[in-house]
């Protein structure tokens, strides 16, 4: 009986002595698109043994001679592989772990160290200990690439996911805390960063090539700063930095790259492809054809039938490169290279409906730019543009053009009803428009477009003003015709169709500049930037935002490297071609964050009153505005959670104001990351909850669902480009012209005229197949109420705020599908009927079939695309 109690004794004495735990990794070549063959268990053995360590550090024990950071404990070697074979589609693996670590005497561990001696990066997930006394399961997130240990300076470190503010943290872990903020700054290193940098900092937008200005650092070009790569200036012009040659990859910290990814959705590969394969392709397949389409059908036939692209040698190098099924999803297939696209969902149901102006009025509401409509409360509308350079830029719209068409109301009434409303680019384009029209192939208007409320809460067109450049006397004035509807079938019909056209062309245009890049992407990539080097990853403040910033910072270089860059796709199928970046510098000027929170948005635009009767505080003047209806309950909920979740280590505003990382992140965000716009007045302070509040719901809002909105639609409303032309080449046909004697002809003779006016046959084919790639959900999407991992804290309370935040997710995905089905909402569908599901959060059913490709719904956690 001695005997035996003695050796449970001992027994019990050895298992306190150690905790069990598990370590979830990916290898590198699992993702890797050259080695999309290997096996799973290659390189398994690798990782066993010494391959990796992982070594514990207490929360409580301090270690004096270790510059009183918490004791670190015996290296743990990686044990047997646990789990049963996973599958390719996540190159997932699972291994033990037992360290010597006893908890009454180290205490509760609160970091873990992990050594890489293998030879190759891998990606770290979890590290989770089990059962540890007093606290039960405990899980380090890492979600990092770790390379081999002599590529750092110092330890790779991940800590519990437990949440602190700095004036909480454990004085075991501060040190450590620091370290790791003080590593991502990498403020003493001048790059250029090589792949396993792990460095944040600012540049100015100055690697778009030669021949564009500077974007950033100066009063005449201000803009939001981006991440510097830290490679050498350009060998002719030093304030640029040099380009990438088409065999390099441009840095981004590696955790932010899109390693996570599977294989046939890897966008940066897709982008390459395009840049690199289909656009020569196309470019000699355009060279050998007449280069335009002739007809409606010729359009159609990219849809119905494919073209049959040249085999030139990038593509057929490209073929060799990638793996099966990305060349079934994006390269040309087959021996004769076919290149066939999906029918845009503009066009599924009704080849015509597009043309209607029922759907020209109803996409202004509900289309993949609903973010421009303005409240009309003066007539005729004013201008803005100084008159000492531009004179009098008044509207020649007049009482006489619109007063048929308002139900019998006189103008005044109208106006006193809120029930005139206006699409206004004329004073965006008119200071660019004698340069751009100078371009090749472009002649572009600025555009007035004045709709009405109907009584059954449709829009209706009244007119569209047209307007070009004039010089006269030393100012650039306009000369302006105002056009009215008048049904097809007649040449006034058609000229009606080209104004609607050259409207869609404006549209096209600021959308892709302004409400898609500047406004989501580039005003974001500062946020994310400053998060990470000034927020630790246990603040609460950065758990809260991380998911919202997935991929941003990579998708934003692809997009300098190949896609805005000078010369880049962009330029090639949007008017303003060179002019591009730096019309929306121009816009940035008055930027201002407090404006871009939806309800603040919908009131500055006329379109809401403020309510405090509303949970809103906002009252819609169209209650049929399927973006605004569905953003709001979108805003709502994403504001109750965010509230709920910062009244949690935020019981008042002392405790906020004494948060020295939060004050450094503020300023960092001012001062740096928004620095050219730093001595605005419109700033919050930061000095109360109700401000942190607001305005991380705003940075949640722009990147999740104001991304969605504008983003998600491209394809299913552009991928058709009569429907949203984005160039025009030709002036209106005027009576006694040629082109004007073929819209008398009718028929196909009148389609080809408006077709050689719109967007051609190259930059269709080109511009289609891009957006075609941005509009799709990744197979790995998370959405808006996700997270891609559920350790994501430990905090119960926060669990159950952001589980609470999931249901009302759910609720509004009901909500929104029954408006969808309610005949008396007439804008959710219109003539082309197709339901408005792009701010659908798609919570439930994310990861499931419908939650893939061109779906057209969803609202993913972040600007990932």
């Amino acid at each position: 009986m001695i005997l035996g109690g003695l050796i449970d004794s001992l027994t019990g004495a050895n298992k306190s002595a150690r905790l069990k735990g598990t370590a979830v990794l990916m290898r590198k070549n699992v993702l890797d698109l050259t080695d999309f063959g290997a096996t799973i268990m290659d390189g398994i053995g690798d990782f066993l043994g010494k391959g990796v360590t992982c070594q514990l550090i207490s929360s409580t024990l301090i270690d004096h001679d270790n510059g009183g950071r918490g004791k670190v404990g015996a290296e743990a070697e990686l044990e047997q592989w646990v789990t049963s074979l996973p599958s390719l589609t996540t190159g997932e693996s699972k291994f033990g772990l037992t360290f010597d670590w006893e908890v009454e005497k180290l205490g509760v561990p609160g970091a873990i160290v992990v050594n890489n001696y293998h030879s190759s990066e891998f990606l770290l997930k979890t590290v989770t200990l089990h059962d540890v006394p007093g606290r039960g399961n405990l899980s380090f997130v890492a979600n990092s690439w770790i390379y081999p240990a002599a590529t750092y300076t110092y330890s790779r470190v991940f800590f519990a996911n437990d949440t602190y503010l700095p004036s909480q943290m454990p004085a075991a872990l501060k040190p450590y805390r620091d370290d790791e903020l003080r590593n991502l700054r990498g403020d003493d290193r001048q790059g250029p960063y090589q792949e396993h940098d792990r460095v944040y900092r600012y540049d100015v937008y100055n690697d778009l090539g030669e021949g564009r200005p500077v974007l950033g650092g100066s009063a005449e070009h201000p803009y939001p700063r981006r991440g510097r790569t830290g490679r050498k200036p350009n060998a002719s012009d030093p304030s640029l930095e040099s380009r990438l040659s088409l065999l390099e990859q441009i840095y981004v910290p590696r955790d932010e790259k899109f390693g996570h990814l599977k294989t046939s959705d890897f966008l940066g590969y897709s982008i390459k492809a395009i840049t690199q394969g289909i656009l020569p392709a196309v470019r000699t397949y355009v060279d050998t054809t007449p280069g335009e389409f002739d007809s409606f059908q010729d359009i159609m036939n990219l849809y119905e039938g494919g073209i049959k692209l040249p085999m030139v040698p990038a593509l057929e190098e490209l073929r060799k490169q990638f793996p099966l099924q990305l060349i079934k999803d994006l390269l040309p297939v087959g021996g004769d290279s076919l290149l066939k696209l999906p029918v845009p969902h503009i066009i599924q149901a009704d080849q015509q409906a597009w043309r209607t102006d029922e759907e020209f009025a109803r996409e202004v509401l509900a289309g993949v730019n609903p973010v421009m409509i303005t409240r009309l409360t003066e007539f005729p509308p004013k201008s803005s543009l100084d008159p000492s350079k531009f004179g009098d830029h008044t509207s020649t719209i007049t009482a006489a053009h619109i007063q048929k068409n308002l139900e019998g109301l006189t103008v005044q009434q109208a106006l006193e009803s809120n029930r005139l409303y206006i699409l206004d680019h004329h004073d965006r384009f008119m200071p660019f428009l004698i340069e751009v029209n100078n371009l090749p192939g472009n002649f572009i208007y600025a555009t007035r477009t004045l709709f009405f409320l109907r009584g059954d809460g449709r829009l209706t067109p009244l007119a569209i003003e047209l307007s070009e450049p004039v010089i006269q006397g030393g100012l650039t004035i306009a000369k302006s015709k105002v056009y009215t509807p008048v049904p097809s079938g007649s040449v006034e019909g058609w000229v009606w169709e080209f104004a609607k056209a050259y409207v869609a062309v404006n549209d096209s245009g600021w959308h892709q500049l302004v409400s898609h890049w500047l406004n989501t992407h580039a005003v974001i990539e500062p946020f994310v930037i400053a998060t990470n080097r000034q927020l630790s990853v246990v603040h609460p403040v950065h758990k809260l935002l991380s998911p919202h910033y997935r991929d941003t910072l990579n998708i934003n270089a692809l997009a300098r490297t190949t896609l805005i860059n000078a010369g880049g796709v962009f330029e090639m199928t949007v008017f303003p071609e060179k002019y591009a970046l730096e019309m929306s510098s121009v816009v940035y000027k008055n930027w201002k964050l407090t404006e871009q929170g939806l309800p603040d948005d919908l009131v500055k635009r006329g379109m809401a009153v403020p309510d405090s009767s509303s949970p809103y505080g906002v009252r819609l003047l169209i209650k049929d505005y399927p973006y605004a209806v569905d953003g709001l309950v979108i805003w709502w909920a994403i504001e109750r959670w965010v509230n709920e979740y910062l009244a949690i280590y935020y019981p008042n505003d002392g405790v906020l104001r004494a948060d020295k990382e939060l004050e450094e992140w503020w300023k960092e965000v001012r001062e740096v990351g928004h620095g050219d716009l730093k001595d605005a007045d419109w700033w919050p302070k930061m000095v109360t909850v109700q401000e942190l509040a607001k305005t991380c719901t705003t940075i949640i809002w722009v990147a999740s669902a104001l991304h969605a909105a504008v983003n998600f639609g491209q394809y299913p409303y552009a991928g058709y480009l009569p429907n949203r032309p984005t160039v025009s080449r030709r002036k209106m046909p005027e009576e006694g012209e040629e082109e004007y004697k073929q819209l008398q002809k009718g028929g196909k003779e009148a389609d080809k005229v408006f077709i050689h006016t719109i967007t051609s046959q190259f930059q269709t084919i080109l511009g289609i197949t891009l957006i075609e790639i941005l509009s799709k959900h990744s197979s790995d999407e998370v959405y808006l109420g996700q997270r891609d991992t559920p350790e994501w804290t430990s905090d119960a309370k926060a669990l159950e705020a952001f589980k609470r935040f999931g249901t009302r997710l759910m609720e509004i995905e009901k909500r929104i599908l029954d408006m969808n089905k309610d005949p008396a909402l007439k804008n959710r569908n219109g003539p082309v009927k197709m339901p408005y599901m792009l701010l659908y959060p798609n919570t439930s059913d994310a990861g499931g079939e419908k939650g893939l490709g061109l779906t057209a719904m969803g609202i993913p956690n972040s600007v990932s695309i």
